[in-house]
């Protein structure tokens, strides 16, 4: 590799990353928040009913972030206010608020401790009470209560074995509502009669308010022979009371409650076309809904960029300086023993892809700042990825086959960490072409 090669490629890495930095930066949850609830309060304002009490639950990854603007912006008190969030997720103390963090992504009892404590503050409300509910991707895991009759280690176990069998998030969170006492519109039904206002950020592709978070304040569309069917389909070996528990009713309509949509993964892959375009890349959305396998989507990406940097494009084809984006969420079939996540087992496909070519890089990373139960975020690629990886005495090949996209990347300097955002709107993934 020449000089001026290595030049374009540390050049192109800078870009990606700023653009990815940017894009996160974009879909923060403050503005939104702070326009929902302006929106709120004055409708407030108008309503002629005396005002009981205000409670202010919040759970998700971006759950801190949340509740720290409504604790900022609300011009009335917070009679009591919760965060259920991922550990490490926490930025300090917040007025008014208790502050619980839990696992991700298997509950844990701290799960069912901030569930069971959210019960407690929403109990005997009136109709004079409001419920404000922020909403944020990792909720499903955060915020739990096992129904009647079920374990949180049956839950853990049924959880565990979707998420490693490559379910889809729609599937593994028809299947988490039924076994969960807060979830599928549950946990409105324990606010009674109080007037609930829920924000939420989305991070599932189409951005079904019944699937994120498992949908604990929505009405829940899916049916239990739809659980039942998934169950069938990842071979689940449930025990009779968890079989009971698929075929229980989830709450079909709920007329006490407002939810306004506070960002999602179109938004985040709108900023990163405007930052690419901004730094001389023409922008092309391939789409905001890529929902196959990481390792077939890295296939696929190394694919385009080759094809975009070829001597010789054909006619009406992309051509470079140009960025290719891609949202949305992959899945992961685990076979191996290795570690990494989706947006790394992603990148090291592509690494794979793309060897030996020096005019393009690969990025994918979770705008939340973690991919699976590692520190990374996810990977960036190049040219030379793989060349660094075998002189470090790894397989890459190997290290794909194991799941164990981590310390492939580690190895050739491609991990990307951020630490934890402060939102969760998907996945980005990025081609940038010279």
């Amino acid at each position: 590799m020449t000089e001026r090669e290595a030049g374009h490629i540390k050049q192109l890495r800078v870009d990606a990353r700023q653009i990815m930095e940017e894009a996160i930066h974009a879909v923060l949850p403050e503005a939104a928040v702070i326009k929902a609830l302006s929106t709120w309060q004055e409708q407030e304002t108008k309503d002629r009913r005396k005002q009981g009490r205000l409670i202010v639950i919040a759970i998700g990854k971006a759950a801190w972030r949340m509740a720290s603007v409504v604790s900022k912006s609300m011009d009335r008190k917070i009679d009591s206010g919760l965060v259920v969030t991922k550990y490490g997720h926490t930025q300090g103390s917040l007025d008014g608020f208790q502050i619980i963090e839990a696992g991700h992504p298997l509950p844990d009892e701290k799960s069912v401790l901030g569930a069971a404590k959210a019960l407690q503050m929403v109990k005997d409300l009136t109709e004079y009470d409001q419920v404000m509910m922020l909403i944020s991707g990792g909720g499903s895991a955060l915020f739990e209560k096992p129904m009647d009759g079920v374990s949180l280690r049956e839950v853990q176990e049924v959880t565990d074995r979707l998420l490693s069998g490559g379910a889809a998030i729609g599937e593994i969170n028809t299947i988490r509502k039924r076994l969960s006492a807060v979830k599928g519109g549950r946990f409105a039904e324990a606010c009674g009669k109080a007037r609930i206002l829920t924000i939420v950020l989305s991070d599932v592709l189409g951005d079904r308010l019944d699937v994120i978070a498992s949908g604990p304040m929505e009405p829940d569309q899916s049916t239990a022979d739809e659980a039942l069917a998934i169950a069938e389909k990842f071979h689940l070996k449930l025990a009779d009371s968890l079989k009971k528990a698929l075929t229980v009713q989830t709450p079909k309509k709920i007329n006490n409650s407002h939810t306004v949509l506070a960002g999602n993964v179109d938004a985040l892959c709108a900023a990163a076309a405007e930052s690419s375009q901004k730094r001389g890349y023409q922008p092309v959305l391939l789409t905001t809904t890529l929902d196959c396998e990481a390792r077939e989507a890295g296939r696929m990406m190394a694919a385009i960029g080759r094809e975009v940097c070829q001597a010789s494009p054909s006619p009406h084809a992309i051509v470079p300086p140009c960025a290719i984006i891609a949202g949305g969420e992959t899945i992961v079939r685990v076979t191996g023993q290795g570690k990494g996540g989706r947006n790394q087992e992603l990148a090291l496909a592509a690494a794979l892809g793309i060897q030996d070519h020096q005019r393009l890089v690969v990025l994918s990373a979770g705008s939340d700042g973690t991919d699976g139960p590692t520190d990374a975020a996810g990977g960036m690629v190049d040219g030379e990825s793989i060349r660094r990886m075998k002189a470090a005495g790894l397989s890459p090949e190997a290290r794909l086959a194991d799941n164990d996209a981590y310390h492939a990347l580690k190895a050739g300097g491609d991990l990307i960490i951020t630490g934890p955002t402060g939102t969760n709107v998907n996945d980005l993934t990025l081609i940038l072409c010279r």
